[in-house]
């Protein structure tokens, strides 16, 4: 990941890496890894994630075509 430093300004340049690490999940990632996760739990986490996408994505397509 990089970020360009313009006019030295450092501030805006931090701004912009974090708001990429964001988009790429790297916070999440660092706060999954903090503790060890049993597969059991992971799969049950990763399962409750499809579900809520799956549910906002059928909320914004029932909002979309209006059913």
């Amino acid at each position: 990941m990089q970020v360009t430093v313009r006019d030295n300004n450092v501030d805006q340049a931090l701004r912009a890496l974090k708001k990429k690490m964001q988009r790429e999940g790297v916070f999440r990632e660092m706060k999954l890894r903090r503790n060890y996760e049993k597969p059991s739990e992971k799969k049950a986490r990763e399962r409750a994630e499809a579900l809520r996408r799956h549910r906002k994505l059928m909320r914004k397509r029932m909002e979309r075509e209006g059913y």
